[in-house]
């Protein structure tokens, strides 16, 4: 073989060599750059989040607010409520006769009132809380607020949460990311509040409301338990549906006459 062919055959090894290595140069540099922008992308991405269309609403005064409950602790008449955020028939009675009840029996000390949850609850079916039950936003929006009472905002966010609902159940009114911009709108402290969320801290109290709603036998949201006593004895009346303010004043002030309390 003569000595151009060798010459020859060793520069074309050498720039098969060449022509690999710059290969491989730029796959790693393609490697490298794809990392950092995907590091430089979670980084970045939480802090321009899009844009989530919430209202902000200046929640309305309550007394003795402890957590999910107000008023009295000893006041002659208890009332619990079995509620849904999704549900419009509960706004109707937030927006409507819950601020009189406040004025007339709450704040007078008449009334004891605790809000439930009862988001698992299904048309005129029996809803029953179990780990197979589907998760509805019903459920996150409590677990939100249960978060929210943490910081003694509980209110604050009950009335963003029924604000911000758009009447559709399960199409996003309460998806993840909405609950943590309504819950900014309550000035809360949001790592705080987004680690008791995420945790699912109170996931055990939003089954125990809808087990306890179950075991009342309520027959719809929102779903209104009056307890008293008189001589000793426990007594109980149920108010279905969101009553207006006159039908609640008739039976309220039925039991005030009867355990003598007017």
């Amino acid at each position: 073989m003569s000595p151009d062919k060798v010459i020859s055959k060793r520069q074309e090894r050498r720039e098969q060599i060449r022509r690999k290595e710059q290969r491989s140069r730029v796959g790693l540099i393609a490697m490298i750059t794809v990392g950092a922008l995907f590091v430089v992308f979670a980084f970045i991405y939480p802090q321009v989040k899009p844009i989530v269309d919430v209202v902000t609403v200046e929640s309305a005064s309550r007394p003795n607010v402890d957590r999910n409950s107000m008023g009295d602790p000893n006041a002659p008449i208890q009332i619990v409520e079995y509620s849904d955020f999704q549900c419009p028939f509960c706004e109707q009675f937030f927006t409507e006769t819950e601020p009189l009840l406040v004025q007339y029996y709450i704040s007078t000390g008449k009334v004891h009132f605790t809000y439930r949850s009862a988001g698992n609850w299904v048309s005129s079916n029996i809803a029953r809380a179990t780990d197979a039950a589907p998760k509805t936003e019903s459920q996150d929006a409590a677990l939100a607020a249960y978060c929210a009472a943490d910081q003694g905002k509980f209110w604050e966010m009950h009335d963003a949460l029924f604000a911000n609902n758009r009447d559709v159940e399960d199409q996003g009114s309460y998806a993840d990311r909405r609950l943590a911009t309504i819950a900014e709108t309550v000035n809360l402290d949001m790592n705080a509040w987004q680690d008791c969320y995420d945790s699912g801290k109170y996931e055990d109290q939003v089954k125990q409301d809808l087990e306890d709603a179950t075991a009342a036998k309520i027959e719809g949201t929102p779903y209104f338990i009056v307890t008293y006593t008189v001589n000793g004895e426990t007594k109980t009346k149920v108010l279905n549906g969101a009553q207006k303010f006159n039908v609640f004043q008739v039976e309220l002030e039925a039991v005030l006459s009867e355990i003598g309390a007017q």
